[in-house]
């Protein structure tokens, strides 16, 4: 073999070797190649899924790929995030979380398969969500203080909705119950969706819900709600008081919906979808479509990633106790 046939070998080596190590950050660069499933871990219609349909919509556009919405029902919502915990950490499988899959559940099953903090990255705020009480259209009150009576009267006798252990419906009526010292029977859905069904039909009646699922109901008049439990009115609801304003000023709920990755999940792709939410919560045509629904949208800081995890840092905080307390 020739000097100049071996060089030419081993200059042939080397640049192979060189396309090698440089494959999987061109791979990584490429993202996203392909659509990119987001899970939401509760029926098709409930507010989860409307705040995350709004959003992902705009954020196909900013990444190039589709966006496709899974709704993975069960368990107040822990099968879904299970779910995402375990997928590929390749950037497309995302999860939108809330205040009961990535808080709340800490404290409520014992087994849960997947830890908030631990299994998932941060990657941003989307929408806060008010929460209100809420009642079927002839339950026998007309504001906050008779339903408060009725309730401390008949609990054992009334049925509350919610979508599951663990859901903000679940959570938001148990802060409710406790309060009032109250113990109706809980019915489950798979979902807020079916639950918002079950009460317009009269089949139960009340729950606390966000405020997202229910402003269309309200304003035509196919249920009742009496207050909402937040320190100011809502804009798409006007003439609704706050709890405050109605007599029942300890009860204090607001719900948030956010998305997550699967932990290891490249920070190259991580500040891309960071990016994207950004944008889409800037665009005025998705500000109106939440604003419409009655979310509150996060600052641009509050839409940071160290943001969000700080605010899955203090909402398990926040809520563990007060759920343990409420057995």
């Amino acid at each position: 073999m020739t000097v100049t046939t071996r060089r030419s070998l081993l200059t042939l080596a080397a640049t192979l070797g060189l396309a090698a190590l440089a494959t999987p950050v061109l791979a990584q660069g490429a993202w996203p190649s392909r659509p990119i499933t987001v899970i939401v871990p509760f029926a098709a219609g409930g507010p989860t899924d409307a705040i995350t349909r709004i959003v992902a919509q705009h954020m196909s556009q900013t990444l190039g790929q589709q966006l496709v919405v899974e709704n993975v029902v069960g368990a107040g919502g822990t099968t879904g995030s299970t779910r995402a915990a375990r997928a590929t950490p390749d950037g497309y499988t995302l999860i939108t979380g809330h205040m009961g899959t990535h808080a709340a559940s800490v404290a409520l099953y014992p087994d849960l398969q997947y830890h908030p903090e631990k299994d998932f990255e941060p990657v941003g705020l989307l929408a806060g969500t008010p929460i209100l009480i809420l009642a079927k259209k002839d339950f026998p009150a007309t504001d906050l203080k008779g339903f408060v009576e009725q309730v401390k009267a008949n609990s054992a006798k009334m049925n509350q909705a919610h979508a599951g252990v663990g859901s903000v419906s679940h959570i938001s009526c148990i802060l409710l119950n406790s309060q009032l010292g109250a113990k109706p029977v809980g019915i489950p859905f798979n979902g807020t969706g079916p639950a918002m069904n079950a009460l317009i039909a009269g089949q139960i009646d009340y729950m606390c819900d966000q405020i997202v699922n229910a402003v269309p109901q309200i304003q035509s008049g196919t249920i009742k709600a009496f207050a909402v439990a937040t320190p100011e009115r809502n804009p798409s609801l006007p003439n609704l008081p706050t709890t405050k304003e109605a007599g029942l000023p300890d009860y204090q709920a607001s719900a948030w919906n956010a998305l997550f990755a699967p932990k290891g999940t490249p920070e190259a792709v991580l500040v891309k979808v960071n990016d994207a939410v950004v944008k889409a919560l800037s665009d005025e045509g998705v500000r109106k479509r939440l604003l419409d629904l009655g979310s509150d949208i996060p600052s641009v800081e509050g839409r940071s990633r160290p943001a969000l995890a700080k605010l899955v840092k203090d909402e398990i905080a926040k809520w563990t106790p007060v759920l343990k307390d409420a057995k």
